[in-house]
């Protein structure tokens, strides 16, 4: 019970921020060349990670 008291607070509060960051983003004019090169670099920091254990 204690856990779903701690669980669910957080879970509420994470899907009010995601509503507000999708509607924030729609309403925004965003660079999405830009976005998909950052998360590109870090997917294939990760990938590089894992392939050669280093970093």
């Amino acid at each position: 019970m204690i856990r779903l008291v701690i669980i669910l607070p957080i879970v509420v509060i994470a899907w009010m921020l995601l509503v507000r960051l999708i509607s924030d983003v729609k309403k925004a004019n965003v660079d999405w060349t830009g976005v998909t090169t950052i998360i590109g670099f870090i997917a294939l920091a990760f990938w590089l990670r894992h392939i050669t254990g280093m970093g």
